[in-house]
């Protein structure tokens, strides 16, 4: 299926920038580390998903795949805030 391919990119930034984010927290703040292994999780695999997403063989597995990327994308949030 194809799929927009800005997105690609723009994921693939995204994480990057949480993988930043995580290597700056400070190692020996136990909460900051605790909740910076979420981010990186949710944050990193966004991107993961998009890709797999876009080789998709249908448009009803493209949705679904994006509604992973979705879910990840709002689990990021959460612990961000």
């Amino acid at each position: 299926m194809n799929a927009p391919q800005d997105l690609k990119p723009r994921t693939k930034a995204f994480a990057l920038r949480v993988i930043r984010l995580y290597s700056k927290l400070p190692k020996s703040d136990s909460v900051a580390q605790v909740l910076g292994r979420q981010v990186l999780r949710s944050g990193t695999s966004v991107g993961a998903n998009y890709r797999e997403a876009s080789r998709s063989r249908s448009k009803a597995e493209f949705i679904s795949k994006t509604g992973d990327c979705l879910k990840e994308i709002e689990e990021t949030e959460y612990w961000l805030e």
